[in-house]
């Protein structure tokens, strides 16, 4: 039944799977099923223009989603890291090597805190006591590593 529906459309099929693709991009995102959906279009589109048969078809539209794909890939990608006014914004804790702090509890047995802004920080480091200023040497998920300022 649906086999029958889909050879009853002729080149048809293909401007339809490319408005599928297309509205699957709205619900699964990520650009794929966009140029997927493009080119099964554009070979719909010439279909309807010069009849080429169903192998040409499928041949067609492979080579013109998979260069759309790959020409997305590497000429039309932002890429966010470069661009970005703010490139540490979702790393935090990597935004304070290299700054000077004063340490809010002392560091014992290797462990200790500092307050940065409102916030305060898990930090380890050599045995120093409360209000010494220390360098953030490192970053190591939540936690920084100082060494007493030199």
């Amino acid at each position: 039944m649906i086999e029958s529906f889909v050879i009853a459309l002729g080149a048809w099929r293909w401007v339809v799977l490319g408005l599928v693709l297309l509205a699957l991009e709205l619900i699964a995102p990520g650009t794929l099923l966009l140029w997927l959906g493009m080119a099964a279009i554009v070979v719909g589109g010439l279909a309807l223009l010069f009849d080429p048969g169903w192998q040409i078809e499928v041949v067609g539209f492979a080579m013109l989603g998979l260069a759309a794909a790959v020409g997305w890939w590497f000429l039309g990608r932002p890429d966010n890291a470069a661009s970005t006014d703010r490139p540490m914004l979702n790393r935090r804790a990597e935004r304070h090597v290299g700054r000077v702090f004063t340490l809010e509890a002392p560091i014992l047995n290797g462990e200790g805190r500092i307050r940065i802004d409102d916030t305060i920080w898990r930090v380890q480091g050599p045995d120093m006591p409360s209000g010494t200023r220390v360098k953030v040497t490192a970053a190591d998920g939540a936690n920084l590593s100082v060494a007493p300022e030199l």
